[in-house]
Order: C-alpha cells, then structure tokens, then sequence
C-alpha cells in the first residue's frame, strides 16, 4: 500500500506543479479551480496518511507559482502567505472552532474574494516604488512600470504623515464590462481573446511594454498590510480605515461580524449576488479582525491561522433538455449540440451548448427530455454535465445521430477510418456546407471581406444569385440588386442599391489582392489552415505548382506530414475545386505568391514559434513580416526553432521552449532582428 501511496503521490505533485505553471507562468490553466483545489486535496489527504513519504519540495508546503519568468525577480520584505479553503459550512465550523478554542469572542471581518492577480505593493516615504507579484511567496516578478500605469493607484499616499516603509497587498481585476469590451475588440483585429477577466488581468500586468498595460481598463483593490514601520493598526477594519485615508482603493463590501450566523448569511448574499459586482469573485475571505488576535494565532508554513477563503463551487444550474440536434461544418463535420429550455447560468442566459460528439453523449448519458445539470465551466464555456437521473419520467429518449444530412439529405458517413466525426460528403452543394463556406470566406481567419458574414452568405445562396464559392468574384451590382439584403429602403423610389452593395463590392476587390496563403485558407481545405498555408505558399510560391505537387513532396515540407498532405491532394483531384481555383484567377485573385525584392532578408534561415498576443502585429500580419524579411514560421516548437516569439498570454510553446533550450525573445527583440541586431 505504501508503494502505491508513494508512486500516487509523485504522480500528484508533478500534476499540481504542471497546473502550477500554467496558472501562475503561463496565465493560461487548463483545468478548473475546483479540479485543481481537489487535487491539492487529495495530496493533502496522503501526506497526512504516510507524513514518512511527503517530500521536501510538496506543494502543500509552498505557496504555488514560483517559477522563473522574463522579469526580474525581488523578493518581499515580509512573505505572502496564501489562505487555507473551506469548501462547505462544515469545513467553515471547524475553522471556527479552532479559531474560538484560542480567541474568546471574535470579531470576523467578512469581504470578498476578488479572482484576479495578487500585487504587493511597497511605498518608502508615501511614494511607490515597487510592485511585485506573488510569485513563490518569497520573491515575485517586479511589475512597478505595470503596475503604476492603473488609474485608481495613487503612486503617492496621501496625508501629512505617510508610513516610512509600508508593504500593501491587493488584487489587480479586470472589470467584467471592460472585460467584455477588450474581447470584442480584439476580436475585431483578429487577435486571441482572453479566456476569462483573470487571465486578462494578469496577461495586462505580465506586459513588456508598460504602454499596453495602460491601454488596457484594469483596477486594484489593496486588503491587507505586510511590512510596516511608521505605522500601528489595533484591527484589520482599522488597517482598511487608515489605507483608504492614505487614498489607497479598499472595498466597500467588507463588514464586521460578531457570529457564526452572520458571516454565514454574508456567504450566502453574495453567493445569490456574485454577478450584481462588478469584478468577479470565486468566494469570500474571512478574518479574524483584531490583530492581537491574529498575532496569537499566528501561521502554519503557507497559511495565516487567523483567515480563511470560503470558495463558492462552479455555477451549477439545472435544465430540461428539449432536443438534440447536428449543425453542418464547412468541410461537412456533424457536430451535435444541446438545445435546451432557457436558463440564466453564471450570468447569462443558456439555450445551447455543444456535445462535442456521439461518443460524448454515450459516455455522459444524456436523453432527450433530461433534466441535466449545466455548468459553465471557468464561469466562461456552458457545459452539459450530466442528466439528473432520478428525475427521470419514462418519456425520456435516446439520441441517435442522424444517417442523412439535415440540410441535403446526404447519407454520412465516416471520411476516414478510425474518425469519430461522421460528415456531409455532399461539399459542393450542400447548402449547410455552402454556407458555413462562403462565411468562412468573409471572415478575417480567411480573406477578410466587409459584409460577407453569414446574413449575408444566406441572401447570396438562398436568392440563386451565385451557385457556390466560385462565383463570388463575379458578382456585379446587376445581380445583387436582385436581394433585399443588398438593397435600402427608399419611401419615393421603392428599393435602390444600397451600402451592403457598395461595401461588398469594394471588400471584393480589395480581397483580390490578400496573399497566397490567404486564398489557400479561404478554399477550406481539410486540415490547411494559416501555418501549413504559409509553409506552402513560401515553399512552392503558386497555387499551379501546388496543385501539381505529390504527395511525398508536399509531407516532407516542415509542418505539413502525411495528413495534410494526402488532403491536399485529395482537394486539388476534384473537377469543381479547380473551377474555383480557374474563375477566381480569371476575375483576378492572386494565384502567386507575392516577390518582395525591396525588404532585406535579415531572417533567412532564421524559424519562428510566436505564442501569446502581440501589440503591433495581428496573428496574422507576424506571419507575413517573418515570411517578407525571408524567415519561416513554424506551428509547432522543436530541436530546428531559432526563437520562440513571445506575447501576451504565452501557451505551453514557450513552456516547451524553456524546457528545451530555445531562445526567447519579446517584441522588442524581435524588432532589433529586423533592423539587422
């Protein structure tokens, strides 16, 4: 038993470290709070069962997240601790026990957990002249410049007489209105959206250049005091009295309690309530507010005695499942999706969500006329988690994926073997994948095209004014002046060609002239998209010798492979596509790869791996500076990767970077290779 407990618990640590890093380096965590506290959990329970087997180095014993990143590190005058979880009232009691076995009558001092990045803020003499973040607990990531670019900071205390040394710990968020607002932004040019507001918060604050960090809406809350000389506080509410005197932002949702019942209703208000804030919280902290108190209580190796969080579970929502139904990809995949009676989860209303596969709904169980348990996961995705069986009546009835297409009547089918993605073979007139084609076309993932969304793709097909993908090029304002969509109302003269038209025509033109690997993307070829397009566009230069290309040609090409390769070539077989390919280039699309003689080749030989969102680049516009100054971009990191590229909210490429030896460098590094550095 002790050898299995042993091997069990290696194999915990490394998860909870992997988890670590992503959260804490990467800012990008791959699992829940909930899934990761569980898993702390489970490690705490082992080492408290074989305390012989716990190792020096288990995360239980650290405050998570000391990993080596691009800043410069500092260490903290006085650590920051992390807070030990409760995760039900139960959990709560005994705290409270332990707590009221040592203090007679306290005071507790309720206030929210804000889910955002953890700052330590130090002033000498009331002015600012660090800002840390956690880091380890001991010595976290100088982010002064960052952090000095949020509006409601003062870089001065107020008052005639400020502490001579003062450690101030916060939490810098994102508002979720501002938060809402940069994603739509960045959607807009087509950049990575942020996964949640923490992420957005602390991808803001992990900025290279302090400029961007000031183009973006964050805020700080400070709740709590690390080193202090000058200064003497009798209470945790006097300490909160005294910072906002000194013109430090402190929240105005904290309040004292003198029993168990009322920091339990406190709980349970904002439980109801977490939406009505304007940030997001992931529960309440709890503290003992005097400090005397605190002082006797004193700390474990990690956590204050004195405090604690109560985490609030994932928002966890019931449903009836009215029906499941298939939508129709672009290149025919069937994907399944819940459709079911309206419910408001994590604060927005749910009517959907997907179902990935038939296989994940075998392996979740779920009936039509369920009533299933949804969540959203991170607060972000809706998830169907699993169907409620015991309110189960009889009526309910399994899904079975269809055998024809909804849209054409098509049999589906499997493509390849071993795919568990059934499809539309019916590609060329199949009005889902026409669709979901001519959309595709008009977004900026592919040729970029103003008023080709899918309102307007529908009016296009659904009016027979063209037939598919192939006609696009041909369109003139005679034939769209046959659809209302592309017409504006006028009371004297009836319908007149209107904007949409105008605007349409223009976008095509323009579109005539986007790079090789744009059309390459924009034909919907199976498993191209904008990294295996751009390797083919620089490597073959012309769609004629792509399309003329074998199959052992096009594998050996760096990112392609067998796969991509074989799809190519399947594509580039079939009649209709090279009518596609023959129209376009007769209406003038460029069918050639671009010769840029003027710009010096300073990265020939040079590869690049870009993670994370840049300032001055687009995902795409870095691909086509590297290519235009003669380097390669690359998908994937590896032994031949000159630099890793890294922006806002880096993935596990620059992870794999670090782990292997490959260079780092940031826009600014960057920049200087172009100019020759």
């Amino acid at each position: 038993m002790s050898n299995k407990a042993r091997q069990r618990m290696s194999e915990l640590i490394q998860e909870i470290r992997d988890h670590q890093f992503k959260y804490h380096v990467l800012d990008s965590p791959s699992v829940t709070d909930a899934h990761f506290d569980g898993l702390l959990g489970e490690l705490k329970g082992l080492e408290a069962k074989y305390p012989h087997l716990r190792q020096s180095d288990s995360p239980t014993l650290g405050i998570g997240g000391g990993f080596a990143t691009a800043f410069t590190q500092h260490d903290h005058i006085e650590k920051m601790m992390s807070l030990d979880n409760a995760f039900d009232l139960a959990e709560l009691s005994a705290w409270f026990g332990r707590v009221e076995k040592e203090i007679d009558t306290p005071t507790y001092l309720c206030e929210l957990k804000v889910d955002g990045l953890a700052i330590n803020l130090t002033y000498e003499n009331g002015q600012l002249i660090r800002g840390l973040t956690r880091g380890n607990g001991t010595t976290g990531e100088d982010v002064t410049l960052n952090i000095k670019t949020i509006k409601n900071l003062p870089h001065a205390l107020v008052g005639e007489r400020p502490p001579t040394l003062i450690e101030i710990r916060g939490e810098v968020f994102f508002p979720l209105a501002a938060f809402n607002e940069l994603n739509e932004g960045l959607e807009e040019l087509g950049r990575p959206l942020f996964a949640n507001p923490r992420n957005a918060a602390a991808g803001s604050v992990r900025q290279k250049d302090p400029r961007v960090s000031a183009s973006r809406p964050l805020s700080i809350v400070v709740h709590g005091v690390g080193a202090c000389i000058g200064a003497t506080f009798d209470s945790q509410s006097d300490a909160y009295s005294s910072l906002k005197d000194l013109g430090l932002p402190t929240s105005d949702r904290f309040t004292l309690c003198t029993t168990r019942a009322e920091v339990e209703k406190y709980i349970q208000y904002y439980e109801l309530h977490r939406h009505d804030v304007e940030h997001e919280i992931d529960g309440v902290v709890i503290k003992v507010d005097s400090m005397a108190a605190q002082d006797k209580l004193g700390f474990t190796s990690r956590a204050p005695k004195w405090a604690i969080a109560f985490k609030y579970a994932p928002e966890e929502v019931t449903t009836r499942l009215l029906d499941i139904k298939v939508s129709i990809g672009r290149t025919g995949r069937v994907t399944p999706f819940a459709f079911m009676e309206p419910v408001k989860v994590a604060g927005s209303t749910v009517t959907h969500a997907t179902l990935h596969n038939a296989a994940e709904i075998l392996r979740k169980g779920v009936l039509i006329g369920d009533v299933v348990v949804i969540r959203k996961a991170g607060d972000v995705i809706p998830e169907v988690l699993a169907p409620v069986v015991q309110a189960r009546t009889g009526s309910e009835c399994v899904f079975v994926m269809p055998t024809h297409c909804p849209e054409c009547g098509s049999v589906l089918r499997a493509i390849s073997e071993g795919d568990v993605d059934i499809r539309c073979p019916n590609a060329r007139s199949c009005p889902g994948q026409l669709r979901e084609r001519i959309y595709f076309i008009g977004s900026r993932s592919a040729l970029d095209i103003d008023v080709l969304g899918y309102e307007a793709a529908t009016a296009l097909l659904d009016g027979k004014i063209i037939t598919d993908e192939s006609d696009l090029f041909d369109l003139t304002r005679e034939k769209l002046s046959t659809s209302e969509f592309f017409l504006k109302k006028d009371g004297k003269a009836g319908f007149k060609t209107g904007k949409n038209t105008d605007k349409l025509l223009a976008a095509l033109a323009e579109a005539k002239n986007q790079p090789l690997w744009r059309v390459l993307v924009a034909l919907s070829i199976r498993h191209v998209g904008p990294t295996a397009a751009q390797a083919l566009a620089r490597h073959y230069g012309s769609i004629e010798k792509i399309s003329k290309a074998s199959t052992q040609d096009l594998s050996q090409i760096d990112g392609l492979g067998a796969t991509i390769a074989d799809s190519i070539i399947e594509w580039f077989s079939i009649d209709w596509h090279q009518e596609i390919i023959s129209k376009w280039s007769r209406a003038g699309v460029r069918m050639q790869q671009e010769v840029i003689a003027d710009l010096p080749q300073v990265l020939k030989g040079l590869t690049f791996v870009v993670t994370g969102g840049l300032v001055d680049y687009s995902r795409d516009s870095i691909a086509e500076t590297i290519i235009s100054y003669g380097g390669k971009c690359a998908s994937a990191v590896s032994s031949k990767t000159s630099y890793v590229l890294v922006g806002a909210e880096p993935g596990s490429k620059l992870a794999k970077a670090i782990e292997i030896g490959i260079p780092v460098i940031d826009e600014a590094g960057f920049k200087e290779l172009l100019a020759g550095g």
